[in-house]
């Protein structure tokens, strides 16, 4: 799930050829050499994204070896960014509220493989997969409970509702999945579990987070909230570089910590420690392993994705930081912020990135991952290999008619639908509005290449060694990424639907109508056919940010795909003031008269 992403971040960032280089040789025990590199290259990448203000901390076991601070938490107060700089960690807080959730298992207030119902007793939501298990806090820690990703009415408000509204506001809504069939990540998920937290505690959530967690362990600074803490710490938002106002969220358990990279390096040495910080238990040791297990080694369609509870696991080492052992991370994003943090349980090394630009989200990963390969080096003496930068081009070998056959066809991913079709004698992509050639090498494997106007040749870094195979598995039909010993889902074969009658009459542009107090990060959306799909297209201010397929299911619900054919979040046509009218997520678009 993490993994293409991560690479895509990796090959934009690598593009540039004068980021500073690394050290030839790094001496061990001494983090001099990885402070110094590591402070040239935020010092780069905040100039080359535009990155107002930027923390850091680097954490061996007990001790943080290095914290800085750059640019500014508000350059208009000319305040800058400091080891103490509070800011908002988006889902990082996942990783607590997981924390939480064990901590009341310990107590024997929660079993988390006990059906949901159990602790939050008005839960419910449709389902359209028969049979299908009741969820369960454990699904909702590892993201195999199916729901939704987000309930996205109320998400972000200017003064959003208490994120326990979620558990009456579902009711109508469906599960995107059956519980168990795949990782699928979910906001919506995370807030019922604190909401299960709040049930079982018998405290509102911030208040038992506070007293279980931030206080124990010297967190005195760190806060959830739905908005920007009131300490003079507080960094203000920036969007680029230019100030603005960060919105209210009401998802608090999954996204609503504020915190500073001092803080934050508390909670890495807890880990470190077995549960324990400041001499006190905060969480025993046998539960944390747990926490670290990857849950989901049975999910087929998971592939080589891990995760915890609450922890994504990279056990076979991420392909940007190799032979450290299992790594466990968890980012993050609000609308103005980002953050990232990854750990080597295995070498008791941690490393948090925060900072307070929202053009900072590849930046915070690329730093961290380069401080911490760097810090591996010195406390280990494990060196990252050197790319084989040749390796793609000697192996390339031509296609037979069937192989040709075997992948020319339409794809859902999560990134929209990819075509796969023959060009000459090899294949042709077209994923997110670009075309690329499909090289074949000996290992079986298609791998991107990307020329500019079809001209000029771009090198994709880490992107372009990713090999795409196809799979069948369980029926499905299914394109498969594949880098280092890593697999991931990219996307499944589909076929147009047989009859577009019904919603042909619904096509065309839709503005929203509840909007209310939210933040806009969606205003419309448009019905298309393409070539014999529908699609969902969202926009903002006239802007088209994405598009989804929508596959129906009868004349008013259909489903939007990610990279699944038969699963996703449903759209509904529903009838208001005598008009179909356009629902998901809570929100509600009327068509707009042309």
């Amino acid at each position: 799930m993490k993994l293409l992403p991560a690479l895509l971040a990796a090959a934009l960032l690598s593009a540039c050829a004068s980021a500073p280089p690394r050290p030839a040789s790094i001496a061990r025990g001494d983090y001099t050499a990885t402070q110094e590199y590591a402070s040239k290259l935020i010092q780069y990448e905040m100039k080359r994204n535009d990155v107002e203000g930027l923390s850091i901390a680097l954490v061996d076991d007990q001790r943080v070896v290095w914290a800085e601070g750059f640019g500014f938490a508000d350059e208009e107060k000319a305040i800058p960014a400091t080891v103490d700089t509070l800011y908002r960690v988006g889902s990082i807080s996942k990783l607590f509220t997981a924390t939480a959730a064990m901590q009341l298992v310990e107590q024997g207030r929660l079993d988390i493989d006990q059906p949901l119902i159990q602790y939050i007793p008005n839960f419910s939501i449709k389902s359209r997969f028969a049979d299908a298990p009741a969820i369960t806090p454990r699904q909702l820690m590892t993201h195999h409970s199916g729901l939704p990703r987000d309930r996205l009415k109320g998400f972000m408000a200017a003064n959003p509702a208490p994120f326990a509204t979620l558990v009456v506001d579902i009711r109508d809504d469906y599960t995107a999945y059956p519980p168990g069939l795949i990782a699928s990540y979910s906001n919506l998920g995370i807030s019922l579990l604190g909401v299960a937290i709040q049930n079982q505690s018998g405290l509102p959530y911030a208040d038992f987070m506070r007293q279980s967690l931030l206080v124990p362990m010297g967190m005195t600074n760190s806060s959830f909230d739905t908005g920007l803490s009131a300490s003079p710490l507080m960094a203000k938002g920036y969007q680029g570089r230019k100030a603005a106002v960060e919105p209210g969220l009401r998802d608090v358990p999954a996204g609503g910590l504020n915190s500073s990279v001092s803080e934050m390096s508390r909670f890495m040495s807890m880990v470190f420690a077995g549960g324990v910080s400041g001499g006190q238990q905060i969480i025993q040791e046998k539960t944390l392993a747990e926490m670290l297990r990857p849950q989901n080694d049975a999910v087929a369609l998971d592939f080589d994705t891990r995760v915890g509870l609450g922890w994504w696991l990279d056990a076979k080492g991420k392909p940007l930081l190799q032979n450290g052992g299992t790594i466990a991370s968890h980012n993050g994003a609000t609308e103005f912020f980002r953050s990232q943090l990854f750990i080597l349980p295995g070498h008791k090394l941690g490393v948090v990135v925060l900072a307070n630009s929202s053009t900072a989200g590849g930046v915070v990963e690329h730093i961290a991952i380069e401080t911490l390969a760097l810090a591996l080096e010195a406390k280990r003496g494990i060196r990252q290999p050197e790319a084989d930068k040749n390796k793609i081009e000697t192996d390339l070998q031509a296609l037979t008619p069937a192989q040709v056959n075997e992948y020319v066809g339409d794809y859902t991913t999560m990134m929209g639908m990819a075509q796969i079709s023959a060009c000459g004698e090899g294949l042709c992509a077209v994923a997110a509005d670009k075309k690329f050639n499909l090289l074949h090498g000996k290992d079986g494997q298609f791998r991107l290449d990307y020329s500019l106007l079809g001209l000029i040749h771009l090198d994709l870094g880490y992107l372009g060694k990713v090999g795409i195979t196809r799979r069948t598995l369980d029926g499905r039909e299914l394109l498969v990424a594949r880098i280092g010993e890593q697999e991931a889902l990219v996307g499944q074969r589909i076929t147009p639907p047989a009859n577009l009658e019904l919603w042909r009459r619904y096509l065309g542009e839709y503005e929203n109508t509840n909007l209310g107090n939210d933040h806009k990060f969606m205003d419309g959306v448009k019905l298309l056919e393409e070539r014999g799909y529908l699609f969902v297209e969202i926009s903002k201010d006239g802007t088209a940010l994405g598009k989804a397929l929508l596959k129906p299911l009868s004349d008013h619900e259909g489903l939007m795909l990610g990279n699944l054919s038969d699963s996703g979040e449903t759209v509904r046509v529903v009838q208001q003031e005598g008009e179909a009218r356009l629902l998901f997520g809570g929100y509600l678009f009327k068509k707009i008269a042309r």
